[in-house]
């Protein structure tokens, strides 16, 4: 019998807790502040990163890496480089022309503690970032494996990725999409970088195709459910539990605007319980905190 999400909560709090203070060091470290003319540019990209999250991509990014018997320090650049296009995501995403938000994570977002300008600039920056740490030998010493790596993100963050399924939920607040359309732009939106960070273990691991094709799937529900999640979040959550702006999908397409509250929270359940199902190819006990963060997804608050 599966534990609970209560059951599980503690364990994963400190596996978590532990990812983020280690992962939070190698993202100081690779970006390191400055005294040159340029300084505004590093102190802002410094403010979107370092500004608190949860760090969930970078903790699916360790757990597979844990999996997969991955040095911890490559695996840290790894999830230091996922977590650099998360940043970017967001900062570009709060701007004006986009979802105009002026809070994130309980501070001010970055156009709004710098200016719009140089949000863009750190955004871009950031990506960049991401990139060059990717194709550095220090990450992997087989050029193979940072060219998979490069490739891999790339495809999950342009136009058939994270940029696209933006460029969706920009349509999706002049036109109503159904359940089928909103689910792709989520996937694309939110899944695919999500898919991304499961499987860098693998691919640093050099895992076998089954195991990595379990991951993909276990990515792609567990995409889904987080965004069904935050979907209900911004409809029930409240501002100071949030740390951003709530209701802020009032004109969007989204699963609870297309379903209602109840149906996506079914839906929701329904996509962790295959997210799951999914991890059963792996040996019993190698991927527990795979599980409880899947859980973890459908309880949490934030």
């Amino acid at each position: 019998m599966a534990p609970s999400p209560r059951e599980a909560t503690p364990k994963l709090s400190q596996a978590m807790d532990d990812c983020r203070e280690k992962v939070n060091k190698t993202i100081a470290n690779l970006l390191p502040a400055t005294d040159l003319a340029e300084a505004p540019l590093f102190d802002a990209m410094r403010y979107a990163a370092l500004s608190g999250g949860k760090r969930l991509r970078p903790f699916m990014v360790m757990e597979g890496a844990r999996v997969f018997g991955v040095d911890a320090g490559r695996a840290r650049r790894v999830a230091a480089a996922a977590e650099f296009v998360h940043c970017y995501s967001l900062a570009h995403d709060d701007l004006p022309a986009m979802d105009d938000s002026d809070l994130r994570r309980g501070k001010p977002s970055l156009h709004k503690a710098f200016d719009q300008a140089t949000a863009l600039l750190a955004g871009d920056a950031l990506l960049t970032l991401a990139f060059e740490i990717l194709a550095d030998p220090d990450t992997h010493e087989d050029p193979r494996v940072r060219v998979e790596l490069i490739a891999n993100l790339a495809g999950a963050i342009g136009m058939h990725g994270m940029v696209g399924g933006q460029m969706l939920d920009l349509i999706g607040e002049k036109q109503e999409f159904d359940v089928g359309t909103i689910s792709r732009m989520q996937r694309l939106k939110t899944g695919k970088l999500i898919a991304f960070c499961c499987e860098a273990g693998a691919i640093l691991g050099r895992a076998n195709p089954a195991h990595r094709q379990s991951l993909r799937n276990y990515a792609h529900d567990l995409g889904l459910a987080f965004q069904v999640t935050d979907d209900l979040l911004d409809a029930t959550g409240t501002e100071q539990d949030l740390g951003k702006p709530v209701q802020a999908d009032g004109k969007k397409s989204t699963f609870v605007s297309a379903m209602g509250i109840e149906q996506a929270k079914q839906r929701a359940q329904m996509l962790v319980d295959q997210a799951i199902s999914h991890l059963r190819t792996f040996d019993e006990g190698r991927v527990d905190l795979l599980k409880d963060l899947a859980r973890y997804v459908l309880e949490r608050r934030v």
